[in-house]
């Protein structure tokens, strides 16, 4: 049977759902239930769902990171979603990154039963479906955006066109729903590479595991987390040295480094001279 988790804040909703439909006329049972999104996650890592009914609106959750992150770390899994407020664009955006159905509150029966067919139906025919590979997630209008893509993304075998690898459950594809997780990762490492950031922080950010973030890092970059945060903090210290009249030592502290001569190995493995070298050619 297929196995169900709901996800609602409100239990008369879970309640509801659990009893009211019958579930086993769909080869289906309820496994679980979870009262917000954080919960959720957890029963979502642990008991590995085909099936997720969940309401978008979570208190102190993106509604839209959370479904980027199910279905980056589980794409076979299938997701309808309720939702209590009419948000055309919303909708459209959640039904990109890999969403079966998006239903208003309150749902009629016949809305929730045509949602559980279609989700099954997809899961019967998954055999048979391809990887689609998407990148509009990135705006190269955005600066930052584009720094990211041109230095860690273009060019990249896996990013520029290995869409087959999404075949198999245990593989990494390029889905909208990894676009999503890899572009908030990296937008998070650039906006906190001065601080003492781990791997860990930029996943629990992300609402995904510090093992399958790696993964996608690896994967979509052929980079690591340390390798993805000192090109950050080398390419911001280059334009300091670039401005001048600053110490080699202060342009370590700005940048995130802890001490100036680990800073000062680092830039040359990655330029190919040291800082003051570097600065009196620029």
């Amino acid at each position: 049977m297929y196995r169900v988790l709901i996800v609602d804040d409100e239990p008369i909703i879970c309640e509801g759902l659990r009893k009211s439909v019958r579930w086993a006329d769909f080869n289906c049972e309820v496994t679980g239930t979870a009262a917000n999104g954080m919960e959720g996650l957890e029963k979502v890592r642990e008991s590995t769902p085909d099936i997720l009914i969940s309401d978008i609106s979570m208190n102190n959750m993106d509604g839209l990171a959370m479904v980027a992150a199910i279905k980056s770390e589980h794409p076979g899994m299938e997701v309808t979603l309720l939702t209590g407020y009419r948000n055309f664009e919303y909708a459209q955006r959640a039904i990109k990154l890999g969403v079966t159905r998006f239903l208003l509150k309150p749902s009629r029966m016949d809305e929730i039963e045509e949602a559980i067919t279609a989700m099954i139906e997809n899961l019967q025919s998954r055999g048979n479906m391809g990887a689609q590979i998407i990148h509009h997630v990135w705006n190269m209008q955005e600066k930052a955006d584009r720094y990211l893509y041109e230095t860690f993304l273009q060019n990249h075998p896996e990013t520029e066109g290995a869409g087959e690898e999404g075949a198999g459950e245990g593989r990494v594809r390029d889905s909208e729903a990894n676009q999503y997780v890899l572009k908030s990762a990296l937008c998070y490492i650039l906006e906190h590479y001065t601080e003492k950031l781990s791997l860990g922080d930029v996943a629990e950010h992300c609402y995904v595991s510090s093992w399958h973030l790696s993964k996608l890092l690896n994967h979509f970059t052929g980079r690591g987390f340390f390798e993805i945060i000192n090109r950050i903090r080398i390419d911001r210290a280059k334009e300091l040295l670039a401005e001048g009249g600053v110490r080699v030592q202060e342009v370590s502290d700005a940048v995130g480094f802890l001490d100036v001569a680990h800073f000062s190995r680092i830039f040359k493995t990655y330029v190919g001279c040291s800082p003051k070298e570097y600065r009196t050619r620029t």
